[in-house]
C-alpha cells in the first residue's frame, strides 16, 4: 500500500505541457471524499477571501491555501451558485482516467508554480479517490457550499501559485506555512 501511494504522490507530481484554467463545482450537499484529513478552519479562515473567479453564473472563492505537514498543500474555500439552475460541476472531475469515478468533484483541480514551471495535480488514495470534496446533488441556483482538495507541496520558497479547475479562470494565491 505504501509504494502504491508513493507511486500515486510521484505521478501527481510531474509536470505537464498546458496550464488549462478549470472550472469548479459545488454543492449545498458536500460530502468529502477520500481519506484526506481535514482541519476545523476558524470563522476568521472562512470569512477570509484570497482569491475569487467567475464563471457564468459561478463564483470559486478560495479562503486559505495552508502548507501541511507531510508535504501537501489544502485548499479550502466556497463555490456559490448565483444563477437559477441547478449545477452539477460539469468538468470540474477532470479528463484522468483514474477520477473517472469521481464525478461532480474538485477531482480535476491542479496547482501551477509557474515559477517552478510545475503543475500539481489532486492527491487521490490507491482507490483512485480524490482527496477532495464531492457535490453529491450539484448546487441549486442561490446556493453555495464549501469545498476542500489535497495537492502535494511544491517545494519550500514556492509560495504563489495558480488554483486551476475547469473552465474557471486561474485564482492566483499564496501558499500559508502552518
Amino acid at each position: 500500500m505504501a509504494i502504491t501511494l508513493g507511486a500515486t504522490l510521484a505521478v501527481a507530481g510531474c509536470s505537464g505541457g498546458s496550464e488549462d484554467p478549470g472550472p469548479e463545482a459545488s454543492s449545498s450537499q458536500v460530502a468529502p471524499e477520500g481519506g484526506g484529513e481535514e482541519d476545523d478552519a476558524s470563522g476568521e479562515e472562512e470569512n477570509q477571501v484570497l482569491a475569487e473567479v467567475k464563471s457564468g453564473d459561478i463564483t470559486l472563492r478560495i479562503s486559505s491555501s495552508l502548507r501541511e505537514e507531510g508535504g501537501f498543500v489544502t485548499v479550502r474555500g466556497t463555490v456559490i451558485n448565483a444563477g437559477s439552475d441547478r449545477w452539477a460541476a460539469p468538468g470540474w472531475q477532470g479528463d484522468e482516467v483514474e477520477l473517472a469515478d469521481n464525478q461532480a468533484s474538485m477531482a480535476g483541480a491542479k496547482l501551477v508554480d509557474k515559477e517552478g514551471r510545475k503543475r500539481y495535480f489532486i492527491l487521490r488514495d490507491t482507490e483512485g479517490r480524490c482527496l477532495c470534496t464531492k457535490f453529491n446533488t450539484g448546487l441549486g441556483g442561490g446556493e453555495s457550499a464549501d469545498w476542500y482538495a489535497q495537492f502535494p507541496a511544491p517545494p519550500e520558497g514556492s509560495n504563489e501559485v495558480d488554483f486551476q479547475i475547469a473552465d474557471m479562470p486561474p485564482a492566483t494565491v499564496t501558499i500559508s506555512e502552518r
